[in-house]
Order: C-alpha cells, then sequence, then structure tokens
C-alpha cells in the first residue's frame, strides 16, 4: 500500500464573493474544505464528496463547479462566488437576496435544505444565460443535482417565479 503524499501548505490568495481572500492550504485542498473551514462559508454543503450530489456547488468565474472534488490550487485567479455572495452578481439589486433566493423562500422548497445550494446556484447560472427557460430546459440543466426529500416539483416552481423576477428587474 503507497502513501498519498500531499502537497506542501503555503499562502493562496483567493477572491471569494469580490473579496480578496488569504488561506493556508495545500493546493491540492478541496476547494470545500478551505471555504468552510477557513473561510467560514456554509453555503456550499458537504453531500457526498464525490462530485455527484451538487450541495458543494460554488459558481468558479460565473460557472457552477463542485468545490468537493475541486482542489483550491485551481481556483486561485478566478473568480469564486458562494450562496453567501449570490445576491451581489445582480446588478442593481438592492435586495440581500438573489431572485432565486427570493423564489425559494417564495415557493417554500426546502423540506430538509441539505442540497438547496446546488439547486440555487445551478438555477442561479441557468437564468444568468437564458432568461425564460422552458420545462424541459430548466430539468435538463439541473439535471445533474440530487435532492432525496422530493423538492423538485417546488424547484421547477421557484425557477419559473425567479424567471419572472429577473424579467421586472
Amino acid at each position: 500500500m503507497q502513501a498519498t503524499i500531499s502537497q506542501p501548505e503555503k499562502k493562496l490568495k483567493l477572491t471569494v464573493n469580490s473579496q480578496e481572500r488569504s488561506v493556508i492550504a495545500a493546493a491540492d485542498t478541496p476547494l470545500l474544505y478551505v471555504l468552510h473551514d477557513q473561510l467560514e462559508l456554509t453555503g456550499p454543503r458537504f453531500g457526498c464528496g464525490l462530485g455527484q450530489c451538487g450541495a458543494c456547488t460554488v459558481h468558479l468565474d460565473d460557472k457552477p463547479i463542485r468545490s468537493c472534488i475541486t482542489p483550491v490550487g485551481n481556483a486561485v485567479g478566478h473568480k469564486i462566488t458562494t450562496l453567501e455572495g449570490l445576491a451581489a452578481t445582480q446588478p442593481g439589486n438592492a435586495s440581500n437576496l438573489h431572485p432565486v433566493q427570493q423564489a425559494w423562500i417564495d415557493e417554500q422548497v426546502p423540506q430538509c435544505g441539505s442540497c438547496q445550494n446546488g439547486w440555487i446556484m445551478y438555477s442561479a447560472h441557468l437564468l444568468a444565460t437564458v432568461r425564460n427557460p422552458s420545462d424541459s430546459q430548466i430539468r435538463e440543466a439541473l439535471s445533474g443535482l440530487k435532492c432525496r426529500c422530493g423538492s423538485q416539483v417546488g424547484i421547477l416552481r421557484a425557477v419559473r417565479r425567479a424567471a419572472g423576477l429577473m424579467k421586472e428587474a
């Protein structure tokens, strides 16, 4: 049995939610661990740890990625947005919530809430690229995410509502 040798820890500069942050980590440390343990951000959640469920989703340069399998070294020099910084990505947004987050509340989507971060982050990305998606486009964009408690019908309603909110803005 061969031991896995980790990279040495060093100071890394990250741009998280539009703020420059410094962390001490090995470049191969999962981004999720750095976000949680050092930056104390709780939006991205540990779900499966294998990049399959999507609970750990963050945006890297405005595209959703699974932070549990993305090495922090790959995020250096890129813009990271977590659930906590999502509202600030909407131009002229005076609210503390992104329209997708508001729609989630209005539709009372979460049941257990464990996976909601991923659904919200992927939905926000979809609506940033497709202004008025069809139900099939929504289902396709969210098809790689997992929900155990059955919130999918509420999620579909919330994405439709968020699309409407974004048209009004």
